[in-house]
């Protein structure tokens, strides 16, 4: 299963993201961002990519998987 290594919002937020700006700007839907807010890893690559480019980091920087409940 997947979880977050970092609080995405948190990050974001420290570099003048809020989620405000987040939707004003198109770079997150409202339903990405609650997904984030309960901790649900079940967004897609498409929305983990403007995180990456405005953290400057990679996807496993963000997520890592570990053993436990699957499918």
């Amino acid at each position: 299963m997947f979880r977050y290594k970092v609080n995405i919002l948190e990050e974001l937020k420290k570099i003048g993201y809020t989620s405000y700006r987040l939707r004003q700007e198109k770079v997150l839907s409202e339903g990405t961002l609650q997904k984030m807010r309960v901790g649900s890893t079940a967004i897609n690559l498409e929305s983990l990519d403007p995180i990456c480019e405005l953290l400057q980091c990679q996807v496993g920087d963000l997520v890592e998987w570990t053993p436990g409940k699957s499918i």
